[in-house]
Parts: structure tokens; sequence; C-alpha cells
């Protein structure tokens, strides 16, 4: 009885709070706003945290004996904590209380075992950290939607706080300081101002070395040339190398979030230019990079002006009148969209799609589901109005807190506190060359696929004037997903895959959204599972999978020679009508999403 009388008290108080917090959140707000200190997307971030914040504040005080009970279990924890660091001061070498995720690189130096102080210190905050997030996770009735973005901004914190961010509590940190008498901070100074410098309005931690990349010189190195470019993209048709190629051309939709060259890193890493190694006449869409000025573009305005335009363009300079498409990530999204058009309008220049990392179903769309709610939307959406245009760097930010301890702190505390230079690698190059993205289209895009996932609804969506229905896609479709992948979840995909028509084949490879799909057969890691049969339940797929090692390149390559027609000479670059513009990579790729972002701010301010 005591209990329901506390719970019903703490109840009418904390309602009484939550107005009053509900008043000065609000005047805080528009306070915020009218100085401009802070964009809307960053409001909207700052009133979900404290929303997350503020709950879990009052599971504590409604649930008091499951609060107790947690606490009890994490003083049992430090006491046992107390009774390993005695016995370690004794000269005894006990087994540790608590330890690292395999994963987990920020304790991995030997200084945090070596010294006692800093071995109970991160052992301690290792306790901390998990008792919080058992307790996040065991609230009782929390929502999924809200418990993941509960946990989410609370996981931030912890991150954030733990001892290896510091250079006092960071001991490999300070005897790299005490080797290099303090060089390392100048340098990490240097570097951190660097990185402010380079990032004007948004700062992001610097997670390659810049300099050691030149797009088309030893990056996007494919040789090619632009053969159509429009206001959205280029389209790039690659040299060939080999004496005879595969007579139906291989159209390449690459997100549009990201710069294409994701599949045409260094030559050794080059999906591309492997493509091309095996006779394919290769296409790739190069979208712009847009600032204020391409507000107005929409999804359709992509479908139109993307892969619709780039097939009109390929049919001219190869004659043929079907090609083969690839779509990776969101530009899988687009082709799933595109195809699904053309079939309402009669229409087939497509004779097989390959889907890589693809959502058709976002039912489940995997940590960014946490910025996938009403309130979220509602601010990006202001904030896309106000400006024109999602800033690419802000998107590279958000999805780097995904994993922020592998994507953030790890560079945090290897360029500032260690000073050190971020390493030149091209996977990492690419991540942090980001792209903007138009107002209307990514408005568009959160709130149909990602909040209303009505791409796999019949007739949900309409674009140019055509209701969609994925399931009058009778293209064959090969669809590539990642085990370990955290942006598009493979069971996601799964779902997709049983939603589009035709005939489908569905393949599992190792790894993540990136890793997994470039990954050359030369290195030989991960390997891939396939299933002929297409079960209802995801789990039950793999479970009748046969695993094979290697990459799954070859396979992909023997599915798609089904579709590729016979060997033809090979093709040059470019026709009469469609003459060569530019090498490859072109002009598009180059354009940095700040630079974008200022050059439509200039042009905007001209004279009419």
């Amino acid at each position: 009885m005591f209990p329901d009388m506390l719970k019903k008290v703490t109840g009418k108080v904390l309602r009484t709070v939550n107005r009053n917090l509900d008043r000065a959140e609000e005047q805080m707000e528009k306070w915020l706003g009218q100085t401009g200190l802070v964009s809307d997307t960053t409001l909207s971030t700052l009133s979900e945290m404290s929303t997350a914040y503020r709950n879990l504040w009052e599971s504590a005080l409604l649930n008091p004996l499951r609060f107790v009970e947690a606490e009890s279990q994490l003083l049992r924890q430090h006491v046992a904590l107390g009774v390993y660091g005695a016995a370690r001061a004794c000269g005894q070498q006990p087994d540790p209380v608590a330890t690292a995720e395999p994963d987990d690189r920020r304790f991995a130096a030997e200084e945090w075992r070596r010294w006692l102080p800093y071995d109970y210190l991160h052992q301690a905050y290792l306790l901390n950290a998990q008792a919080l997030l058992d307790w996040v996770d065991q609230m009782p009735g929390i929502p999924g939607a809200n418990h993941d973005q509960m946990r989410f901004y609370v996981r931030q914190v912890v991150s954030a706080l733990s001892p290896s961010n510091f250079l006092a509590s960071n001991p490999e940190a300070l005897r790299i300081t005490v080797e290099q008498r303090g060089q390392n901070l100048l340098e990490g100074g240097r570097q951190l101002l660097t990185d402010i410098s380079r990032n004007p309005g948004l700062f992001n931690v610097a997670m390659a070395d810049v300099s050691a990349f030149r797009i088309g010189e030893n990056i996007a190195t494919t040789p090619g040339q632009v053969v159509y470019q429009n206001e959205l993209m280029q389209l790039i048709q690659y040299s060939p190398s080999t004496p005879s190629v595969y007579q139906r051309p291989l159209l390449v939709v690459p997100p549009w979030i990201n710069k294409f060259y994701i599949l045409d890193l260094t030559p050794q890493n080059s999906l591309i230019r492997w493509m091309v190694e095996q006779g394919l006449t290769v296409f790739v869409i190069s979208w712009v990079n847009p600032g204020p000025e391409l507000r107005d573009k929409g999804f359709e305005d992509y479908m139109l002006e993307g892969p619709l335009q780039a097939m009109q363009v390929i049919q001219a300079i190869t004659g043929e009148e079907q090609l083969n498409a690839l779509g990776y990530c969101i530009g899988g999204t687009l082709l799933g969209s595109t195809l699904a058009w053309l079939a309402k309008k009669g229409r087939q220049p497509v004779a097989s799609a390959t889907y890589l990392t693809t959502l058709l179903d976002f039912s489940d769309p995997g940590g960014i589901g946490v910025f996938i709610n009403e309130h979220s939307l509602s601010g990006i959406e202001r904030m896309l109005q106000r400006q024109g245009y999602l800033d690419g760097r802000a998107m590279a930010f958000t999805f780097n807190l995904l994993r922020e301890n592998e994507l953030f702190w790890s560079f945090w505390i290897n360029n500032y506190l260690k000073g050190k230079p971020p390493a030149a690698f091209d996977l990492l190059y690419w991540n942090t060359d980001g792209t903007n993205l138009p107002a209307r289209m990514h408005a568009y895009y959160l709130r149909q696929m990602y909040l209303e996932n009505r791409l796999v609804q019949a007739d949900a969506l309409t674009l140019a004037g055509e209701s969609i229905d994925l399931a009058q896609i009778e293209v064959p479709s090969f669809f590539l997903s990642t085990q370990q992948d955290h942006i598009a979840k493979w069971k996601t995909t799964y779902r997709g895959a049983r939603v589009h028509g035709g005939e489908r084949t569905f393949v599992l490879a190792g790894s993540g959204h990136i890793a997994g799909v470039v990954n050359p057969p030369a290195k030989g890691k991960y390997g891939y599972w396939c299933n002929a049969q297409l079960p209802e339940d995801a789990e039950q797929w793999f479970a009748d999978a046969e695993r094979h090692p290697g990459s799954w390149w070859p396979h992909w390559l023997q599915w798609l020679t089904q579709y590729a027609g016979e060997q033809v000479p090979p093709r040059e670059p470019g026709s009469a009508d469609y003459p060569p513009l530019q090498a490859a990579p072109g002009s598009y790729v180059r354009v940095r999403a700040a630079d974008a972002i200022a050059a439509g701010q200039r042009r905007a301010k001209r004279p009419a």
C-alpha cells in the first residue's frame, strides 16, 4: 500500500515539475531561436535529449524499489572492485571485476592494467556505465521507439565521460606527453584548430589525412569520361580494358548522401575497376553536391533526372534497348522506385537489378531510427525550409554517433591527446567527404519512407504522376546485404526483397554497410551466405543458408552474366550525340559540402 501511495504522490509532483520544465524549455528554445546561436536541428536534438533524461529521472522516482535494487547491485560490484584493488595492492593478481568488450579498444593499452589507480578507474567506469545502460533497458512502460532514443542519448553521455577521453585520466596519453615533453599536445592543439577552421559552423574531428588523397590522382582513378550532365548528376562511362565486353551495359546508381567513389577507391579496392576488368561496360551516376539553389529538387526529380535520364543516354550511346542496373544504399531505394514507376508505365528497359545494402522496407531503420519521430522530423523540416538544404557534414556526424566510440572518440584521443596525425585511409577519407541534401527531397524521403514506410505499401506513393507498387516489378533482382550493417539491417532488407516482384536472389555477406560491400576477392575476407529459398522468416533463411568463403563479387558476376548478353567489341566512352565532356571522375565529385553551400549563398546574393 505504501509504494502505491508513494507513486501517487510522486506522480502529482512530477506532473507539476514537468509543466514548469515544459514552460522553461519552451522559453529557452524561443530565446535560442531568436538569437540564431543554434540551428533548428540542434534545438530539436536538445529538446529530445531533455525529454530522454527527464524520462530517466521520472522512472527512478516512480519506481523507487527498482532504483534501490539497481543501486544495491552496483554497490555490491563496487565492493568487489574494492576487494580487487586491495588484493592488487598486496601484490596479488586477481581476476578483474569488469572487462571491456573485445571490440572496445579504449582500454587496450597495457598502462590501464599496469598501474593500479588506472586499473581501478577504468573498471569502475565500466561498472557504472553498464549499470546505467542496464537500468535504462529494464525500465517498465517505455515504448520501444522512446526506449531506443533514451538509450541512445544516455549512451552518448556515458561514452563522452569515459576516462580515456581526458588527458589526466588516460595513462597512455600521459606517458606519450612525458616522452614527447608535451609536443603531442602542441600537435593535438594544431590539429584541433585545423579541424575547426576546415568545418566552419560545424565541428567534425578529422578521421583521415585529407592531404594524402587527390580525387582523380590516387583515388577514383578508373579511366573514363563524363558523357552527360544535368543539374543533378554527371554520367560517367568507363573506358574498356578487355578485348571484348558483354552486350548489355551496367548502370550504377550510388547513394547521394555520399560521393560515388566509395565504389572506386584506390585501385586495389575499386569495385568499378573490377567490374570493368570483367568485361562490363560500366556507367556510373555522379550526383551533384547541392547548395541552397537546388532546394526545390524532390525525390521524383532525382528519379527523372537521375536513372531515367541516364537510361536514355546509355541506350543512345550503346544502341542497346536493355541494360542492367545496380543501386547502392539509397541509390537502391531510388532504383526500386524507378523500376516500379517503369512497371506502371509498361516499360522495361532494365534486364536485371542489383541492390546493395538497400532499404525498401523501412519498418526497422537501424540505428538512425532514434532520429525518426515526429518531433525530430518537425525540427529537421523547419531547418530545411529555412536553409534549403541539409549540410552533409551534419549527416556524417549523425552517422558517426551511431558508433561514437569507434567513429568519434577514438579519433579525438588519437588526434588531440596523443597528437598523432590521422591515418591515410581511403575509406575514412571518403567518409569525411559528404554531400548536402536538397530540402524538398530530404523532407520527402524522411517522412514518406522512414517515418511512414510507404514504399512497401501498394500504390501509397506517387512519383511523377504514377502510384507505384514494388510487387509489380518483374525484373530479376539480386539483393546483397551485410551481416553487421547498422544502417540497413539485413533482416529489414530481407523483408524488402520479399515485397519486390520478379525472380529474387538474396545473399548475405559478412562485415558491415561499407566493408562488406567493398570486399575485393584478392583479400579473401568475410565470406557470404546463399539460400535459393525466401521463407517469410529471415532467421529461417539464415539457418538453411550455405556459407561460402571470400568475396561475394565473383558470385554476383556469375549471376549477372545470365542477363549480360553476348560478347561484343569494346565501346569507347561517348558517341557522336554524346561526346565526352571531361575525364572521369568529373567535376561534380570534387565539390565539397561546405564549398557547395558557400557558392550557393554567393549566387543568391548577386543582383538579378
